[in-house]
């Protein structure tokens, strides 16, 4: 087995996907790079093709000392606000390392209340490779669930958008109502539920 480089050095990185969306849960990621098992080609998920995203996702399971995805469901995201249940989707990925870090780097400008020291970095997940990490785990683990509701709400269109407020979206928010999984604290669900 192994030896764990000091706890005093490991700095995990955070990041978060589905802050946009009117629809599905928002996500978080937390990890925990291992420096004798690099993964190649690190970068914020949003410059990557899905497919190069999947599998920089999977070199990021299989390389790093630890790794997290964690979510905050929609009744959370429309009890809390946004930022509030983003931030509680963070605590709960850092939580779930099996490694405890001596500090996260958190993508943004606001830190989450951790075990451990925290500091915001803005653009962290094009400067920083283990946001730029985190940022891909939670992309493509919200991806994957949006499929997974795309099966049970076809009328949405979340296989294309990913819940995002596309003109698509909106259409077909207005056309159908809003379902279960749509975000009623968000000004266009909310607008389709008032009319």
């Amino acid at each position: 087995m192994q030896a764990v480089p000091d706890a005093g050095r490991l700095i995990c990185g955070v990041d978060e996907a589905g802050r946009g969306p009117i629809a599905g849960p928002v996500y978080a990621a937390a990890v925990l790079l291992d420096a004798r098992r690099p993964v190649v080609g690190l970068r914020d998920s949003k410059l990557l093709s899905a497919a190069r995203r999947g599998a920089l996702a999977e070199s990021i399971r299989d390389r790093a000392l630890a790794w997290a995805v964690a979510s905050a469901s929609v009744e959370e995201i429309d009890r809390l606000n946004i930022l509030q249940a983003t931030l509680l989707a963070m605590r709960r990925a850092v939580d779930d390392l099996a490694i405890t870090p001596a500090q996260a780097w958190v993508d943004g400008n606001r830190c989450p209340a951790l075990r451990c020291a925290a500091r915001a970095v803005v653009g962290g997940d094009r400067s920083v490779p283990q946001i730029s990490a985190a940022s891909i785990l939670a992309k493509t683990a919200r991806d994957a669930e949006m499929l997974r509701l795309h099966q049970q709400y076809p009328d949405y269109g979340l296989d294309r958008h990913k819940g995002y407020p596309t003109p698509e979206h909106l259409a077909r928010l207005a056309r159908y109502g809003a379902c279960e999984i749509h975000r009623r604290s968000f000004a266009p669900v909310r607008a389709v539920c008032a009319a």
